[in-house]
């Protein structure tokens, strides 16, 4: 018999025969797995298995290569504090809808845990929780093999003025250094380089900037479409932009 427990995010919760569900955690030191859960999709069971709600699981199976059955208990009610604000939602399910289409299942990803773990402690923020949420992409691209390169411009070497990034390569660039393909890249918003306050429109800038990679670099190379709770974000701010 195969056993694990340890603390764990649900990433997602889907219905599954009469009442049961089958369920995605990422959990702290096992990472990113699934399991059947009996009365998942039941009253009960919906309120403990939402989305982005931190619960104390346990996973059995007869051997490790099973579906496994989940249990869980409560530890954080993480999707309840989001109930209320719609950036809070937004952002909750994009966070949880990427890492569950991202990273690769029965590995450890502690730093990807704990910095989702992070973000959704905050949540209650809402729309000022939005920049931190573009960092924890980069930072995610990073863990999976395909991080940004915002340390300095690919072209000049400079450090400092950097406004740019390669759709091609993923580094930064210069206005000096861009010349005349300056629209062919992406806006790097400030933030992303040092402590700049989040300015209208740079939310939008970062989503379009980490979407490109995702879907490129992780997505596609699964042969995976962008999760739609990734979409709704993104189109979120871009009306919030105009």
């Amino acid at each position: 018999m195969e056993r694990w427990e340890d603390e764990a995010i649900v990433l997602c919760a889907r219905p599954h025969g009469e009442g049961h569900a089958i369920v995605a955690v990422l959990a702290r030191e096992h990472g990113h797995w699934r399991g059947h859960v009996r009365g998942g999709a039941a009253s009960r069971g919906r309120a403990l298995w939402q989305p982005g709600n931190v619960l104390a699981v346990s996973w059995t199976a007869r051997i490790a290569d099973q579906l496994g059955h989940l249990t869980g208990e409560l530890l954080t009610a993480i999707a309840a504090a989001a109930m209320e604000d719609a950036w809070a939602l937004a952002l909750l399910a994009s966070a949880c809808a990427v890492a569950e289409a991202a990273l690769p299942e029965h590995e450890p990803h502690p730093l990807a845990y704990a910095g989702l773990a992070a973000l959704l402690a905050r949540i209650g923020e809402g729309a000022s929780l939005a920049a931190d949420y573009v960092r924890w992409e980069v930072a995610l691209l990073a863990e999976l093999g395909y991080g940004l390169d915002l340390s300095a411009c690919a072209v000049t070497g400079r450090r400092e003025g950097l406004v740019y990034v390669s759709p091609r390569t993923g580094r930064a660039v210069t206005a000096e250094g861009a010349g005349a393909w300056a629209e062919r890249l992406f806006a790097l918003p400030p933030f992303l380089t040092g402590n700049s306050p989040v300015m209208p429109g740079d939310v939008a800038a970062g989503l379009r900037l980490t979407g490109h990679f995702l879907a490129r670099d992780v997505f596609g190379l699964a042969h995976r479409p962008i999760p739609a709770a990734r979409l709704r974000l993104a189109e979120r701010a871009e009306a919030e932009r105009a």
